[in-house]
């Protein structure tokens, strides 16, 4: 519960906690950001650190003057896209074996399954569109690995949306995070910004549990 109570107040405090590391850290502080954005989209077992409340908050941040805008897109596009590559790579050299694994502390099976659905309707947008909802965006890639997708066509869509995540959430970030009423309330905003964005995700759910139950005979 302890350690459970410490991830909750980081989350929730994101500001003042990456406020601390740029004051202590100074530079050094875009080296931290490109390894949380990494290891969330490049390692498999890390799909619960902050991704996009982290993006909003560091535009924030840059606004006041903490980090360079310019700096820390590239650097957040650079970390993002390249732990897709890692995790592609370790889908591909995994292979199909992956669904034998069973469901455990580090390995969440059911979010590979919804993840390979979602990628057979989708194809390689799910690169793009899975940028933008919580773990389908570590597993996206790794599916993408393990169904030996086009590497080329990976890395184009790949790109893409590596550019079309970090650009649009940190620059909100820099120019709505530092409002009088998102400052006063920014907690809430960063859980607004988390329930958003697993909407998708359980609507998902529902709809599959629906036709689950369809398929059930009477």
């Amino acid at each position: 519960m302890e350690y459970l109570a410490a991830f909750l107040d980081i989350v929730l405090h994101l500001d003042k906690h990456l406020a601390v590391l740029v004051e202590q850290y100074g530079v050094w502080v875009y080296a931290i950001l490109f390894l949380i954005i990494f290891s969330e989209t490049g390692l498999v077992v890390m799909p619960f650190l902050p991704g996009d409340s982290l993006l909003f908050v560091a535009g924030g941040l840059a606004a006041l003057g903490g980090m360079d805008i310019g700096i820390l897109v590239g650097t957040l596009i650079a970390a993002a896209a390249l732990g897709n590559m890692v995790n592609y790579q370790v889908g591909r050299y995994i292979g199909p074996r992956v669904f034998q694994w069973q469901n455990s502390r580090i390995f969440n099976k059911g979010a590979l399954l919804k993840t390979q659905a979602f990628y057979e309707r989708h194809g390689g947008k799910t690169l793009v569109i899975s940028r933008f909802l919580p773990l389908l965006r570590t597993f996206a890639p790794f599916v993408a690995g393990v169904g030996a997708m086009n590497y080329l066509r990976f890395l184009a869509f790949n790109f893409l949306g590596a550019i079309a995540w970090v650009v649009s959430l940190t620059l909100a970030g820099y120019f709505f995070a530092n409002l009088p009423w998102v400052k006063a309330n920014l907690s809430l905003v960063i859980v607004g910004i988390i329930v958003v964005s697993l909407v998708p995700v359980a609507i998902g759910w529902w709809h599959e549990r629906k036709a689950n139950k369809m398929k059930r005979p009477a």
